[in-house]
């Protein structure tokens, strides 16, 4: 089995030595410990931090990737059928995140329910900022955000 310093793992992901440590001790990955208490890491972990890397890219949070990795074998490099596994059960929250990413690109310029009421626009689509009754923040955007009769808002 090949074995990898942190500072090679961390050459080779494209990441700080301190970001393969705070993976580490976020459980996300594992290394082995030398005589010499020097860490190393399975070939295997490129894999994990080339993963994280790319699911923090698209907005999912370290709890989120940890607890898909959390499903990965341990004491094995995980084969094609788990990482399918894993991807498999993430399409719904990534495709939640495409559909919130186009809804910000297509109504940034607009109205998007925060209660602002600044521009022309949210008063004719948020009169009397009705989007409160959703909370705060932009309710326009959040898929949760439906008129009392079920439709989607403007």
């Amino acid at each position: 089995m090949t074995y990898l310093t942190i500072g090679h793992l961390a050459e080779r992901a494209g990441v700080a030595t301190s970001a393969i440590r705070f993976y580490e001790s976020r459980g996300l990955i594992a290394s082995v410990r030398t005589t010499g208490n020097q860490r190393r890491y399975e070939q295997s972990t490129l894999r994990r931090v080339a993963f994280i890397r790319t699911a923090q890219r698209v907005g999912l949070s370290l709890d989120e990737i940890g607890e898909a990795l959390s499903t990965l074998p341990d004491g094995r490099a995980p084969t094609k059928s788990d990482w399918h596994r894993l991807s498999k059960a993430w399409r719904p929250r990534l495709d939640e995140q495409i559909a919130r990413i186009e809804r910000l690109r297509d109504r940034l310029d607009g109205c998007i329910g925060c209660g602002c009421l600044s521009l022309r626009t949210c008063a004719l689509t948020n009169p009397g900022d009705e989007a409160a009754q959703w909370g705060p923040g932009a309710a326009y955007l959040e898929p949760q955000s439906l008129e009392p009769h079920g439709r989607r808002t403007p």
